[in-house]
């Protein structure tokens, strides 16, 4: 590692706590290094991971590169891009040039990636060092980062709980203070639910508007990837550099112009929220909830009636389909995309001299996924089947295309809808683990996002009676982003809630 002396890594890892905003003007200025704050990130990770278990690998050369190179420019007096320097923490089904991107599968480990996501050459490129690659339900198939084949992955808020998934190891080092900003990939709420258990801001954009291309593909029509901050204003930057037009992804938005995010926080900051029109989701509210969750709901509601906005209730009766209608859709795209781990061309293989080729696709395939990932490839592969593709699937697209017009209509009434991210805060690590249906019902008020393609943020609201964050929910009409984050961030003042580390991972006490 990069020698940076203790004075200079005392004030690095103070810094770690600071918002990626504050910490890139920091950079910017002088106060602190690129260099010292990797050095900071990388010790933090050293220190606390062995607890959290939120990172499968650690890339310090490259993240140390990057950072020296922001530093040369900073001291040449140059301005440096959107978040230069801030150390970043990257999701393992992401690909990243030089490094093993495994999924957290067996099947995939040792594969070297070729070549870098879009997204991440849009983050390299701002001058955003990536500090390593983060654990995942393998292959994004779950909701608590327990179906991982490297590790469980556990909540900064207390370590006997689950941080979320799939994308729980990109929260768990944010909620740990490793690092101010991660991105995860988001499929049905694989990003706003472990932002909800782990108190964080997390954002799924409107489909198409970041690159899928480098994303290691689950549900072709549904997966973004997505960020994690601890402030609304850190995930609007990130999305800002990950955001735009990209040749190389057919499925994205290619005519669009990206907003300033940040401005659009900054204007409507003075107005409050007056003439903001707000839907509460009578399906997704009250049901199945805990009572923590209710009440912050109701706190909610009123902030929002204290800010000047107008509250509508809105029905949207195909939510009540939003669980068995992804589980069709989803498992069907993973069951077409997964095809390509077939022991031939990449990744694990599984034979011997006697070996057929029919054999060796059953052996490998048998030993490289885990029992979810089986599960999904079997349901999908049953949902594509002669004589039931028209029953289930081409049924749940029919379903789909009616939840759409329902959101659709809802939007002619309301700006933006809210509800809770998750029915409930952080679960106990094995409370679900043998009860999938119970499991995939965590993602009941995220789902419906993904299924119509509209972005959703979901921001820290407070916590329940056993301090666990609990997380409110906000989604828009198509690429509404710059909304979202404008009535994000004045409900995150009225909380006061926000850049908060879990106590027991502050990195000012890291020795």
């Amino acid at each position: 590692m990069t020698i940076v002396s203790p004075p200079a890594l005392d004030e690095a890892k103070q810094a770690l706590s600071y918002s990626a905003l504050d910490l890139a003007a920091q950079i910017q200025a002088g106060s602190v290094t690129a260099t010292a704050m990797v050095a900071a990130s990388l010790a933090h990770i050293a220190a606390h991971d062995t607890q959290v278990g939120a990172f499968t690998a650690c890339l310090q050369e490259q993240a140390l590169a990057t950072a020296a190179e922001v530093d040369k420019k900073a001291a040449a007096g140059q301005t440096l891009p959107l978040l230069a320097g801030v150390p970043l923490a990257l999701k393992d089904n992401i690909n990243l040039a030089g490094t093993e991107t495994t999924c957290s599968s067996k099947i995939l480990k040792g594969y070297i990636s070729p070549f870098t996501a879009t997204a991440i050459e849009r983050v390299l490129a701002n001058g955003i060092p990536i500090v390593g690659k983060t654990n995942l339900d393998e292959f994004a198939m779950g909701s608590s980062t327990e179906n991982s084949a490297v590790q469980a992955t556990r909540n900064p808020w207390d370590l006997t709980r689950v941080p979320g998934g799939s994308s729980g190891g990109s929260a768990a080092a944010v909620a740990a203070g490793m690092t101010p900003l991660s991105l995860g990939s988001d499929t049905g709420g694989s990003v706003r639910q472990p932002a909800a258990l782990c108190g964080l801001v997390g954002v799924k954009p409107t489909y198409g508007l970041v690159s899928r291309y480098g994303l290691v593909a689950f549900g072709s029509s549904l997966d973004q990837i997505s960020p994690f901050a601890r402030t609304v204003r850190d995930a609007a930057a990130l999305l800002q550099v990950t955001a735009g037009p990209d040749p190389m992804d057919s499925t994205g938005l290619h005519d669009t112009v990206i907003p300033d995010y940040l401005a659009a926080i900054d204007a409507q900051a003075p107005k409050g929220l007056a003439g903001v029109r707000v839907g509460l989701i009578r399906e997704l509210n009250g049901e199945g909830m805990q009572a923590d969750v209710q009440e912050a709901l109701a706190k909610t509601q009123a902030l929002l009636t204290s800010l000047g906005a107008s509250i509508t209730e809105i029905t949207l009766p195909s939510i009540a389909h939003a669980v068995p209608v992804y589980y069709i859709v989803a498992t069907a795209e993973a069951s077409s995309n997964l095809g390509r781990f077939d022991g031939v061309r990449y990744g694990l293989r599984v034979a011997d001299n006697d070996t057929t080729l029919h054999q060796m696709y059953r052996k490998t395939r048998a030993e490289g996924f885990g029992p979810e990932v089986k599960r999904r490839i079997m349901l999908g592969t049953f949902c594509l089947s002669a004589g039931y593709v028209d029953a289930f699937y081409g049924k749940a697209n029919q379903v789909r295309a009616l939840m759409a017009h329902e959101f659709n209509q809802a939007f002619t009434q309301v700006d933006v809808l809210v509800c809770p991210t998750s029915p409930t805060t952080a679960f106990e690590l094995g409370a679900k683990a043998n009860d999938p249906v119970a499991m995939y019902l965590s993602d009941i008020a995220t789902i419906p996002a993904n299924l119509v393609g509209i972005p959703a943020l979901s921001l820290p609201c407070g916590t329940d009676a056993q301090g666990l964050p609990i997380g409110m929910q906000l989604m828009g009409p198509r690429l509404s982003e710059a909304n979202l984050f404008a009535v994000a961030h004045q409900l995150e003042q009225a909380y006061g809630w926000h850049n908060r580390i879990a106590p027991a991972f502050s990195p000012v006490a890291l020795p």
